[in-house]
């Protein structure tokens, strides 16, 4: 569901811009917080959260002052027992005022942009979690089920418009910059090759741009209608193998790639598990690529899931040279090629991996 790829986005790497001022003041509160606790600032590398700053609660409310040179996406992170808030602004010179318990981060103009987006959001956020909630009560009739999600699939485009929208309005600040970043994965890269071109000359050595640019390029290799890219990765038994090993050898191989930590893919496992014992004898493969970090995770999950089928990994996690070659940007996602090594559909899952391979496994 959008939300939960919404809520994790918010979480993305940094982007930057010059701003103006001369110093930033942030005055903030904590609804629930008592004096002496601390607020933290952190910044994001590698998708771990690291401290830059602190600041002590006192007469209700936390302080940091500064100067900021460029503006950058930052985070506000407090816990203590169950209460903890994390929630991201934009790090940049001026007076800042923050509510952490209401996400609540304005003052500056990067800081009022990005508010007004994301309470656009979190609204249409909220409208699908209830109607989520609503869908669970089995008085429903399946008119009823079908009408509920006839809703939730209308709050989809309109928070697919409100992303789309919400980019161009900003491309020429950092806000947008940002956001192209964050939810680049809902764009196919030949939409994001678009937006890319419309980014101004003052953003091109972002290094989030570069990097979108050099996935566009490197997106091509690996598209529909193209020989698939060969790779070598180790076993779970430790020995070498490659994807050639089994691709281009006159089946219809499926490439997925996958973690032990997914649960979109665990979740997913089952559906292959069906398919692959459907079609095995029919001309049919799955070779299996891990991002799990842990060889035992990896090789646990194997067995819990019951996969039958070749396995490798370089235990990279998002660092997978696979999935880099592949511009893999969430999990799971498949790559299917034909008997001859050509790539014929990418991203297929479920019922859409099921009638694909019924048609062409006849």
């Amino acid at each position: 569901m959008k939300k939960i790829i919404y809520a994790l986005a918010l979480a993305s790497l940094s982007a930057m811009a010059c701003t103006g001022g001369n110093n930033y003041k942030i005055t903030g509160v904590v609804k629930g917080a008592t004096d002496g606790d601390s607020v933290f600032i952190q910044n994001r590398v590698n998708r771990e959260f690291i401290k830059v700053a602190s600041a002590v609660i006192k007469n209700g409310n936390f302080i940091f002052e500064g100067r900021q040179d460029s503006a950058v996406n930052r985070y506000f992170y407090y816990a203590k027992g169950e209460k903890k808030y994390r929630t991201d602004f934009f790090l940049e010179n001026g007076n800042i005022y923050a509510s952490l318990a209401e996400d609540s981060i304005v003052g500056t103009s990067s800081n009022d942009i990005y508010h007004a987006f994301k309470s656009k959001m979190n609204a249409i956020n909220k409208k699908e979690s209830d109607i989520y909630a609503s869908m669970q009560s089995a008085s429903l009739t399946e008119e009823q089920k079908k009408a509920k999600e006839a809703e939730m699939n209308e709050l989809d485009k309109k928070m697919m418009a409100t992303i789309s929208e919400s980019i161009d309005e900003n491309i020429s600040n950092v806000v947008g910059i940002h956001l192209l970043k964050s939810f680049s994965y809902y764009l196919d890269y030949e939409q994001l090759e678009k937006v890319l071109a419309k980014v101004p000359a003052k953003f091109q050595k972002n290094s989030d741009i570069v990097q979108m640019k050099e996935l566009v390029k490197t997106a091509k290799v690996t598209a529909v209608g193209q020989k698939f890219t060969d790779f070598t990765m180790l076993t779970p038994e430790g020995k070498t193998t490659k994807l050639s090993n089994f691709a281009g050898k006159g089946k219809y191989v499926l490439v997925d790639f996958w973690a032990s930590w997914c649960g979109p893919c665990r979740k997913e496992m089952p559906n292959l598990v069906k398919l692959y014992a459907q079609f095995k004898d029919k001309g049919f493969e799955i070779v299996g690529v891990s991002l799990d970090k842990s060889k035992k995770n990896w090789t646990d999950a194997i067995s819990a899931l019951n996969i039958s089928w070749p396995q490798m990994s370089d235990l990279k996690y998002w660092d997978c040279e696979g999935a880099k070659l592949y511009t893999v940007r969430s999990i799971p996602h498949t790559v299917l090629i034909d008997k001859d090594g050509k790539i014929i559909a990418r991203g297929l899952t479920g019922e859409d991996l099921q009638n694909k391979l019924a048609e062409l496994l006849k």
